[in-house]
């Protein structure tokens, strides 16, 4: 048996591994079938937080995969986990969409644009001056600056799209305050996820298409790792970073064909 057969548990990326925008990854189907033909336990980690979990789960859906939300976590889920440790019954302004304002409610946050403890910024297509301009002024008047990833650019159909650290640049050079970005790499996001599933770090295995991201957060958290090239990382590109994933395959496809 394959060494990732023998893995109990699997975090699996979603942009650039089974999907770009609203087309279909060759071999997503055939991954996600042999998840659950092998009774494995399974997580979809997404380091955007545009949208919630039945919501990605309708998206899959739409695609042909039936995946209940209950296996869906997002950078938006963790970094309101995250805020409601620090400050129980917070409050924040978001720049971001339903799957970041959704969690934050959901813990017990109050949004608002009036002096709020935080100033939260997740992906979105509706970012404009206005808040940028608002958002400047409260970290200078004390909330603090988070970001949901630390992700410069994620894959869509077109080619690639600003995310959520490109979206948070000008609140940090216009402030001169530097944001806290929750999603991978950081450890906390994997901690959260194999809580999740119950499952222990040598159990588990890690599988995304950046090297920056999703293959350091693994590393960090002593998971092994699997970089699949269907999506922003290219071979070429593997030499240029000072560590290297456990498993190099072209998709997720070639998982259940090992």
């Amino acid at each position: 048996m394959h060494p990732l057969h023998q893995k109990r548990a699997f975090i699996c990326d979603m942009d650039g591994v089974l999907y770009h925008g609203s087309r279909l990854l060759a071999g997503a189907k055939e991954f996600v079938r042999w998840l659950k033909q092998e009774g494995k336990q399974y997580l979809f980690l997404t380091n955007s937080s545009s949208r919630t979990p039945e919501e990605l789960s309708r998206k899959l859906a739409g695609m042909g995969i039936d995946v209940s939300p209950e296996h869906f976590m997002t950078s938006g889920i963790a970094t309101a986990s995250f805020l409601a440790s620090q400050k129980p019954g917070g409050s924040a302004y978001v720049i971001g969409d339903n799957g970041l304002r959704q969690p934050l409610l959901e813990q017990g946050f109050r949004l608002t644009e009036e002096d709020p403890d935080y100033v939260v910024v997740g992906e979105t297509v509706t970012y404009n001056y206005a808040q940028i301009e608002k958002a400047v002024n409260l970290v200078l008047g004390g909330a603090k600056l988070i970001g949901t990833n630390p992700d410069i650019s994620g894959p869509v159909e077109a080619g690639i799209a600003p995310a959520c650290r490109a979206l948070t640049a000008p609140i940090e050079i216009a402030s001169g305050r530097q944001a806290y970005f929750i999603g991978k790499p950081n450890p906390l996001i994997m901690r959260h996820s194999l809580k999740r599933l119950a499952c222990k770090r040598e159990e588990t295995v890690i599988i995304g298409d950046r090297m920056d991201t999703d293959i350091i957060a693994g590393i960090e958290s002593e998971i092994d790792t699997v970089l699949v090239l269907s999506g922003i990382t290219r071979e070429k590109d593997i030499a240029k970073f000072p560590y290297r994933p456990d498993y190099i395959l072209s998709g997720v496809g070639d998982i259940p064909l090992l």
